[in-house]
């Protein structure tokens, strides 16, 4: 009954409807990003599976996070796209539940495979004369299956947490994504349970991933100074530059969002901060790839040169 009366209710996202003047150039600057974002996971997704040369743990892992990239612009950018042109920026409880729902898996997707890479490149560099034989076929599968499976636990327990409250009228959600804090601001039921929920599951997943990231990005540096050749030091750092700069910008931006203070003021920043993270962040990701691997790169121009000469 309660879920009966829940699906009723509507959010109006207001987005970027503040700027009417900005919202064409908007659309334009938010369509070529998507379009950036989809083309560049999608190709770096065909590129891996192609390449014989990406058949190796790491490439298995950021095909993963390309296709979890992919899932998680496609679950936000079309909304934010069609309420930039149109009047009604209407959602339905029920589609914004769902939207956050479905961008929960992906955010926690994304950053315990960001913890398994991590992982990867510590054994990879600490023990490259057992890599092959630790980072087996079985292992990595298991722990992509892991990495989908807390995603998916995750979000159940955060959607659990938010279909247990009560919603009185329609509500206004002063940002273009249906995000956690700004549903349960609608809500006019006690929110301490969902509260205390956010809290426990958002800073477990937060802390779990970075100790791993951490401790992993620790003993390869504890390692690589312990290199006599600079040239093998360089090739070291190099196989953790894509990565680590990945890393940097997705914790970066989530660290961003927590400093925001909780003010009428502060909802631009929160606004700027949300496109970073859940737009802007699933682009950079193929780029960072495929402009610092050599190995990416090689394949890409040897894709190029295969269609040019092909009939």
């Amino acid at each position: 009954c309660h879920f009966e009366v829940l699906v009723s209710f509507i959010f109006i996202l207001v987005g970027f409807s503040d700027y009417p003047d900005f919202q064409i150039l908007l659309f334009l600057i938010f369509l070529t990003i998507y379009v950036i974002t989809v083309l560049g996971n999608l190709g770096m997704i065909a590129i891996i599976i192609m390449d014989t040369k990406l058949h190796t743990p790491m490439y298995f892992f950021l095909k993963h996070l390309s296709f979890v990239d992919f899932c998680y612009s496609t679950v936000v950018a079309p909304k934010l796209l069609e309420n930039l042109l149109a009047e009604d920026r209407s959602i339905s409880i029920k589609g914004c539940i769902s939207q956050f729902s479905i961008g929960v898996i992906c955010v926690v997707t994304e950053a315990v495979m960001l913890a398994v890479m991590a992982y990867d490149r510590f054994v990879a560099i600490c023990y490259p004369l057992l890599y092959t034989v630790s980072m087996s076929p079985k292992l990595c599968i298991l722990l992509v299956s892991i990495t989908y499976s807390w995603g998916i636990i995750s979000s159940i327990i955060f959607t659990y947490s938010l279909l247990v409250l009560s919603f009185c009228e329609t509500k206004i959600i002063n940002n273009f994504v249906c995000e956690y804090s700004v549903i349960l601001s609608a809500s006019c039921s006690d929110k301490h349970f969902s509260e205390m929920i956010r809290f426990i599951f958002a800073n477990l997943n937060a802390l779990f991933t970075l100790i791993i990231i951490l401790t992993s990005y620790f003993l390869i540096f504890v390692t690589i100074f312990k290199m006599n050749s600079s040239s093998g030091r360089y090739k070291a750092f190099s196989t953790c530059a894509s990565h680590l700069t990945a890393v940097s910008i997705f914790y970066g931006t989530i660290l961003f969002l927590y400093c925001i203070p909780s003010s009428q003021n502060s909802w631009l920043l929160v606004k700027v901060g949300s496109v970073l993270y859940l737009v802007v962040i699933p682009m950079l990701n193929p780029l960072i790839y495929s402009l610092r691997n050599n190995v990416v790169k090689e394949a890409i121009r040897k894709l190029m040169y295969l269609k040019i000469i092909s009939p």
